[in-house]
């Protein structure tokens, strides 16, 4: 038991920094190729893989330490706990893009946001599509963006812990 307090920190921090710097390393390449404010489902899909792959690694490394054993709590806590932490590095180096790297890039977005919802629905009046900018700006500003990208983040990391944890998941009762 013991063992188990010591590990899930220390595999939690491990993998959780390499899935941050993945996601900023993605985000990186990205933007170098001038496709960071695209919305391309193939690097969604990415991502999410890269998140499986190293939440996945995380919760099996935490079983090998415990002896085999797994329970979907020490999963879910150790899938959990990863996935916290890569969020705060991304988090972090998403304000540090938005405010220093590239700040002109948020009204970008909103250009485009905006020229996809014109092109989309040519019938709004511009006092229609003012209003939706408007809303975007205030959604895309820190304080709804942290949280949200916060909430989604431990989403994610729940739903691939539970999955992983239940497939996993060994108890000695079980043999």
């Amino acid at each position: 038991m013991e063992n188990q307090q010591k590990s899930t920190p220390k595999i939690a921090l491990n993998y959780g920094l390499i899935l941050g710097v993945l996601s900023v390393l993605i985000h990186v390449i990205l933007f170098a190729m001038g496709k960071h404010l695209e919305q391309d489902w193939k690097i969604s899909l990415i991502s999410i893989l890269v998140t499986t792959i190293l939440i996945v690694a995380g919760i099996k490394k935490f079983k090998a330490t415990n002896n085999g054993l797994l329970s979907i709590g020490q999963g879910l806590k150790t899938g959990i706990s990863i996935a916290l932490i890569s969020a705060i590095i991304y988090i972090a180096y998403t304000m540090l893009f938005m405010h220093v790297i590239a700040p002109e890039s948020m009204g970008q977005a909103l250009e485009i946001a905006s020229q996809k919802m014109i092109d989309e629905n040519p019938n709004l009046s511009d006092e229609q599509i003012e209003t939706a900018i408007s809303m975007q700006e205030k959604f895309s500003s820190p304080t709804f963006l942290v949280p949200i990208m916060l909430v989604v983040s431990l989403f994610i990391g729940f739903v691939i812990s539970m999955i992983a944890s239940a497939i996993l998941r060994k108890s000695e009762d079980l043999y």
